[in-house]
């Protein structure tokens, strides 16, 4: 049962809507002025409240400012009662947070059809207020869910190596979750592949994608394949992983592997940017080096021939793997910061000494005037020291 409000100093006025709106079958409480009226009002939160306008000690004007003003009777709905007829009193009575306008003298059908009409708009507020309330509670519970896969997925990510190959990374999503990964692992003691990949898209479905092919990696699950071979095991993340069979989704992926007793790096790539080698020889400049040629992405076609590449490593050198977040950055409307621009950044580190993977990180934010980066951004820097 709807309960409504009569505000009215009129003692008259106040019996004839209430026995009225009592014999339509609803809850009707009075009030003989303003100050007391706000008092019930915020105490019985009524669904429909009628108001008179000229009423001492305050008017219905600011009843009506005061009642709308307050969250907990925002969707009430409020009649005032007038004898004003002229089109600036409506206004200023709508101003003030009037939803609806009744004439005095006060026609009893015309008044039994408005609060019907004003009951229908506040039940359908009040629906929508505990719509809004529902789907509230369901975001905070998909929030924590996010958050709590976001966490899995960084607990699966490797921790920073030290030693005489030492690597640090850095991984942070567009979003709670997103499809770019990255892991290194030791085939043999001489030997060790490291990779980093990016799924299309965002979300769910590029995060499940990612660890996915992070466990079969790991695990060396993939037949007939030999993990020293990149351009093998390119071939064969191909053929477990085609788009058809997984939402339309592709990925990226450098792969490379380190042969430590001979100092030697092969590796392969699929749709992904190169990855950048810095070498740093005594009495030399600094030699950059792009590692990575255009090849389609993993999943697009049955038949690709990935290639293989070998590139000897001398004295110290650093390697950066990363993802196209790294450098596609929008810097205005028509213009992105670009690859070159990220190599340019690169060799300013090792000029100045800031050669960190964190302080890079912390220059590319300056890029980009923000913490956050419009896409998933992930880096790999490996560090092959002398070994002699």
């Amino acid at each position: 049962m709807f309960r409504i409000l009569v505000i009215d100093d009129d003692p008259i006025i106040r019996t004839v809507l209430q026995r009225t709106l009592k014999n339509q079958g609803y809850q009707v409480t009075v009030a003989d002025n303003g100050i007391e009226g706000i008092a019930q009002a915020k105490n019985l939160r009524p669904a429909l409240i009628i108001c008179d306008w000229v009423m001492t000690p305050i008017d219905g004007i600011e009843v009506c400012r005061t009642i709308k003003s307050d969250v907990d009777l925002a969707t009430t709905f409020l009649v005032l009662l007038t004898a004003k007829g002229a089109v600036e009193d409506r206004v200023i009575g709508l101003d003030a947070g009037a939803d609806e306008f009744l004439s005095k003298p006060i026609e009893m059908n015309e008044l039994k059809a408005r609060v019907r009409a004003g009951l229908r708009l506040y039940q359908l507020n009040e629906d929508l207020r505990t719509q809004k309330h529902n789907l509230q509670i369901l975001n905070q519970k998909l929030q924590a869910e996010l958050d709590e896969a976001a966490e899995y997925v960084r607990s699966l990510l490797p921790a920073p190596r030290s030693g005489k190959i030492s690597i640090e990374t850095f991984f942070r999503p567009s979003a709670q979750l997103g499809g770019d990964c990255f892991d290194y692992y030791e085939i043999d003691p001489e030997t060790i592949a490291i990779y980093l990949l990016d799924v299309s898209g965002h979300g769910v479905g590029a995060a499940l994608l990612s660890i996915s092919v992070l466990n079969v990696l790991r695990s060396q699950s993939l037949p007939n394949t030999n993990f020293t071979d990149p351009a093998q095991v390119l071939k064969a993340l191909n053929q477990a992983f085609p788009m058809s069979e997984h939402g339309d989704k592709y990925f990226t992926i450098w792969y490379g592997v380190y042969h430590s007793d001979r100092r030697q790096l092969v590796y392969s790539s699929a749709g992904h940017p190169p990855a950048i080698l810095v070498a740093k020889q005594a009495e030399e400049e600094l030699q950059i080096k792009q590692l990575g040629k255009p090849d389609l992405p993993i999943g697009m076609l049955s038949d690709v021939v990935f290639q293989k590449y070998y590139i000897e490593i001398a004295g110290v050198s650093d390697l950066y793997l990363f993802s196209d977040g790294a450098y596609e950055i929008r810097i205005s409307d028509t213009q992105i910061w670009g690859l070159d621009a990220f190599l340019e950044l690169i060799g300013e580190c090792y000029k100045s000494q800031t050669d960190k993977l964190q302080q890079l990180v912390d220059k590319i934010k300056q890029v980009t005037f923000k913490d956050d980066f419009d896409d998933d951004l992930s880096l790999v820097k490996v560090k092959f020291l002398n070994e002699n």
